[in-house]
């Protein structure tokens, strides 16, 4: 049972990872003026950067320069890490683990200091009613938040979090790496699984979870964002090919 948690993490991360590309496509085509664009962008392209700069303080890489933000994005350039094959792996996924971990962050500090209501998940991240759970429970905040009481803080909350979940995916470059990086993750997560340590295996459990709850949040809402976008990108096509 724990492996299969475990796997659904790494699928969910996955998920994660195509919705974030398929909604960047639709929203860079949809907002009419690309300056919208780049403010929609500009908060989850710094945290992109600011991830792949943890990854070379955590390997060791010399950071020799940095672009949070610009029109084609942002970039950080590094020197070789000293953790051989895993060190550019690290680097490269960082923003898929740090990415999630930020946002579990904005919604618990939105909670406790800025009065936003966010229903508790009703499951853990392996629960078989998560997708039909998740989506009414995030059908309740928005109820919470808008409907019954707005507050203007969801507003921001809602434009954090649509921006970091555009900014999950890596790079093509860092999509190769991410596929050796999974790889090795999932071969890894197994094996301490298989190994009945458990220390090690509370460890990798804990994580799993927050993880798996940060994966939630943006894969949950990052469905909903992209059951919006469709309609907008329909009319969109429409217009644009009539002109």
């Amino acid at each position: 049972m724990q492996v299969l948690s475990f796997l659904l993490l790494i699928a969910m991360g996955i998920a994660v990872m195509i919705l974030s590309l398929i909604l960047d496509y639709l929203w860079a085509r949809v907002l009419p003026v690309r300056f919208l664009y780049y403010i929609l962008r500009f908060p989850g392209v710094v945290v992109h950067e600011c991830s792949h700069i943890l990854g070379c303080l955590l390997t060791g890489a010399e950071v020799q320069k940095v672009v949070l933000f610009s029109e084609g994005g942002g970039s950080v350039t590094y020197a070789r890490p000293k953790i051989p094959l895993l060190g550019d792996v690290i680097i490269s996924t960082a923003p898929v683990f740090c990415i999630p971990l930020v946002l579990a962050f904005c919604t618990w500090v939105f909670a406790q200091y800025l009065g936003c209501i966010f229903p508790v998940f009703p499951f853990p991240p392996d629960s078989t009613n998560m997708p039909g759970g998740a989506v009414t429970v995030i059908f309740r905040m928005f109820d919470a938040n808008i409907v019954t009481r707005f507050d203007p803080w969801f507003i921001l909350y809602l434009y954090l979090t649509l921006s970091l979940i555009l900014s999950v995916a890596p790079s093509l470059q860092d999509l190769k790496n991410a596929a050796i990086g999974i790889t090795l993750i999932v071969v890894a997560g197994i094996l301490v699984y298989l190994s009945g340590i458990p220390a090690a295996i509370s460890i990798l459990d804990d994580l799993t979870y927050v993880i798996g709850t940060g994966f939630s949040l943006c894969l949950v809402p990052g469905m909903i964002a992209l059951a919006v976008s469709l309609p907008a990108i329909i009319w969109y096509s429409c217009t644009h090919r009539h002109g």
